[in-house]
């Protein structure tokens, strides 16, 4: 409640007793008239006796104990996952499901966050109307085209060891092929792209790729000796390889950065 929702309640009930002692000078004739209670009147008028304006206001009805309220050290992990990743509530109740074994419902998290004042993302975040979003391209039929790409892993903890992350998401079907290797050179790039179409249950027409040191000349003609066309993106442009590019953003955000 409001501090002018409260103050118009406390004039209210002032009226109320004022009417009785002003107007009827009969407690019953004006309970009828406000259609209250004489209980709830000689409530009021005591908290008036007592603590003047301050007593009419409206209590908390919070109870003192909640045997059954959430945890505060969920709270915290609710909190945490909100603000760091914007996760909403469904992502919230499977992420502490899965990685702390903590049951908790959608519409739990939900209250938790409307409580806390969390329950609106930060502009960035938020949604957007159709006409303003990027267009989408899709291509119609799978394999058509493979969009592959190559993601550099921060090593973990103290381990001073480099690996590279070669990822492949099917421009039709978003079905994804990835695998690490340790290191990042067109020989690790040709073995990706043999082990791809080893696990790939359709045919594969055309590669798609940056323009990175990795994707050059003995990895361009080993795609097209296995009769693949090989399509190189124009310089300086990784959205036209948005869809991998955005799987290895979720990769950090909700894998590696767990590691850390």
């Amino acid at each position: 409640m409001t501090e002018r929702e409260q103050q118009r309640l406390v004039n209210h009930r002032l009226a109320v007793i004022r009417h009785v002692e002003e107007v009827t000078g009969n407690v019953a004739r004006t309970c009828r008239y406000y259609g209250i209670s004489r209980p709830t009147f000689y409530r009021w008028l005591h908290r008036y006796e007592e603590k003047g304006l301050e007593g009419l206001r409206d209590r908390s009805s919070r109870p003192h104990h909640s045997p059954g309220a959430t945890n505060a050290e969920v709270v915290g992990k609710i909190i945490y996952l909100r603000q760091n990743y914007h996760f909403g509530p469904a992502k919230i109740a499977m992420y502490l499901k899965r990685y702390h074994d903590i049951t908790i419902s959608n519409s739990g998290v939900w209250r938790i966050l409307v409580r806390l004042d969390l329950n609106r993302l930060p502009a960035s975040q938020k949604h957007k109307t159709y006409q303003k979003r990027w267009k989408r391209y899709e291509k119609p039929q799978p394999g058509h085209a493979i969009q592959v790409d190559v993601k550099f892993i921060t090593p973990v903890g103290g381990a001073g060891k480099r690996f590279y992350q070669f990822t492949a998401i099917d421009d039709c079907t978003r079905l994804r092929v990835l695998r690490i290797y340790p290191k990042c050179n067109q020989k690790t790039a040709i073995q990706f792209l043999d082990y791809l179409l080893q696990k790939l249950p359709f045919r594969v027409d055309a590669i798609q790729t940056d323009n990175g040191g990795e994707f050059g000349s003995q990895f361009h003609y080993h795609v097209l000796d296995r009769g693949i066309r090989h399509i190189y993106i124009k310089p300086a442009t990784p959205r036209l390889n948005g869809k991998v590019e955005r799987s290895h953003r979720i990769d950090n955000e909700e894998f590696y950065r767990m590691l850390d």
